[in-house]
């Protein structure tokens, strides 16, 4: 069964930064394209990024485009979310999703099949 890991989550202040990270066991993530959710409190689960297998490929929510980085290293079968001069609006639980094929074509959740269990990110001064 398909399993995935989110870690890296924290309180950090606006304008600082965070590192998420996806690691996945029990299977290889080489074969599957990779997304980032997340969802706020009383709000909809929201689509932030996703990268395809080989890491040639990726998309950006509007509300992230130029602050964060989406990136994977295969040898470690871990894919990363960087956060950069994040905003009091980015806290929320994020997760990381797998796809069941190889490209990043979506950011709807419907197509990600295979889900962790989310970590915590809060932005507070």
């Amino acid at each position: 069964q398909l399993q995935l890991v989110e870690s890296g989550g924290g309180l950090v202040q606006p304008g600082g930064s965070l590192r998420l990270s996806c690691q996945a066991s029990k299977f290889t993530l080489d074969y599957h394209a990779i997304a980032w959710f997340r969802q706020a409190p009383g709000k909809e689960r929201e689509g932030v990024s996703c990268i395809s297998s080989s890491g040639s490929s990726t998309n950006y929510a509007d509300s992230v485009m130029g602050r964060f980085t989406i990136s994977r290293d295969n040898a470690k079968n871990t894919v990363y979310l960087h956060m950069n001069n994040v905003k009091h609006g980015d806290t929320a639980i994020y997760y990381c999703a797998a796809d069941s094929t190889a490209w990043c074509y979506t950011l709807d959740a419907e197509n990600y099949p295979y889900w962790g269990q989310g970590t915590q990110g809060t932005v507070s001064s």
